[in-house]
């Protein structure tokens, strides 16, 4: 949770540098100097609780409505907004004051970020939404489409991008530093999986709606300590395991540097007791994943395509035509840029260094400046047409990136099996049953 850790000790507000994506050229219809009428979906825990007060410390928005399922994290929210409507369902708060709120933020579990978004963009919400966007690269698609038909502004929470490592990173990379790419890995510490489902049932805590913390998902007995409030990301119903959570993150500066857009192919590996085992393998996933990406040449690569490799946990990158000084071994989580004239390491939310690292101790890079909380603040502005505002990750930007990491998920499923991926009809040209796990199957009365 590296990413999620960085984010909190962040928050502070200094200029930034903004990386130019296609917006709507009107998105206010109102003097800027109005307030940005806002409602923060999902206000508890890491994710909610930070969102929610990245998005308010911007100073340029009202908290209008508060919606979380759980009342202990709806209470102490509403303790630090005591105006906001409080609700436990986001349908009622999107019914009930819709025509009061310009914006809304979303920082639910991932199965229910798509649910919200449509709803909110098709009554001209803009959209702020925890990465990695969708649970379904259908629902991923859907989701830029809609934003694009509605002429909303959109940003996915990968706020690191915002970062000034990872700005800088960009701008050596596209700078030419170690010359066009040629390859690059990337990898994770973390792991998110479980043993499988547990027996039996226990009761529901007072003031929290297991039903709708559900939502789109299959009914299952409620568990203390089993999915709510954190432990859901290793369940295939709800969240994406390690490659779901990070990719969005790691993944984000070879996708902005190299300019990718959707891989032409997609090879999984996964541990072999967990893709042989049918009770598991749909329930939760893997304690490890490794998926290998080809995607189309850029004007950055050295080729006409350029591999990307995904691996996290138990295993690692190889270090194969790297340069590491004797002794000095990977960090846990980063990416590696291997180029015509030299290699980038970039860990996770640290400063990029070229190796071996006496060649780094005679570059002197010109430093992009950045952070976090500008990822917050961008919106907003953006939001309210102020002069010179986008956003970074905006859905026309976001989706393909998050479409990525679900298809890597789909591709471990079937184990050294590659998948011909076509963006345009969202199918995998040779494999009918992959396919059939790009669009979600949802609950009666709760899809969209």
């Amino acid at each position: 949770m590296v990413g999620d850790m960085k984010r909190r000790s962040l928050i502070k507000a200094t200029p930034a540098l903004t990386f130019p994506f296609l917006l709507p050229s009107k998105v206010w219809a109102d003097p800027p100097s109005k307030k940005l009428a806002h409602a923060s979906i999902g206000v508890g825990g890491m994710q909610g609780g930070s969102d929610m007060g990245a998005i308010f410390a911007s100073g340029l928005v009202e908290m209008v409505a508060l919606c979380d399922v759980d009342s202990g994290h709806l209470n102490a929210a509403a303790a630090a907004h005591p105006n906001a409507q409080k609700f436990q369902d986001w349908r009622e708060l999107l019914e009930k004051v819709g025509d009061k709120i310009d914006s809304v933020n979303i920082a639910l579990p991932d199965h229910m970020h798509a649910s919200i978004a449509l709803a909110a963009i098709a009554k001209k919400k803009h959209v702020y939404c925890q990465k990695p966007l969708a649970h379904t690269v259908w629902e991923a698609r859907q989701m830029k489409l809609a934003a694009k038909a509605a002429g909303v502004v959109t940003q996915m929470g990968n706020q690191i991008q915002s970062d000034s490592t990872y700005r800088t990173a960009v701008k050596m990379i596209r700078d030419g530093v170690i010359g066009k790419i040629k390859e690059v890995r990337c990898w994770c510490n973390s792991s998110f999986s479980h043993p499988g489902r547990p027996e039996g049932e226990d009761p529901i805590p007072e003031g929290f709606k297991w039903d709708n913390w559900l939502g789109v998902a299959p009914a299952r007995p409620f568990k203390n300590g089993v999915y709510h409030p954190v432990q859901w990301r290793g369940w295939q119903d709800f969240g994406g395991g390690t490659l779901g959570d990070f990719c969005c993150h790691i993944m984000d500066t070879p996708f902005k540097a190299l300019d990718l857009t959707a891989p032409l192919s997609i090879v999984g590996d996964s541990p072999k007791e967990w893709a042989e085992n049918p009770k598991i393998n749909r329930e939760v996933w893997p304690v490890w994943e490794s998926v290998t990406y080809e995607f189309p040449g850029t004007a950055f690569t050295a080729d006409k395509t350029i591999k990307l490799t995904w691996s996290d946990n138990a295993k690692r990158p190889s270090t194969e035509g790297v340069p590491l000084d004797e002794g000095r071994e990977l960090p846990p989580s980063g990416s590696l840029f291997i180029g015509e004239t030299g290699v980038m390491l970039l860990p996770h939310v640290a400063r990029a260094q070229l190796l071996p690292y006496a060649a780094d101790r005679a570059y002197k890079p010109t430093l992009v400046p950045g952070d976090p909380q500008q990822h917050y603040t961008k919106f907003a502005q953006t939001c309210l047409g102020l002069e010179g505002a986008e956003t970074t990750s905006n859905f026309n930007y976001a989706a393909p990136l998050a479409e990525t990491g679900l298809l890597g998920l789909i591709a471990v499923r079937f184990p050294g099996q590659k998948l011909q991926w076509n963006a345009e009809t969202l199918e995998f040209a040779n494999h009918p049953e992959a396919t059939a796990m790009i669009k979600p199957k949802f609950r009666e009365n709760w899809g969209h």
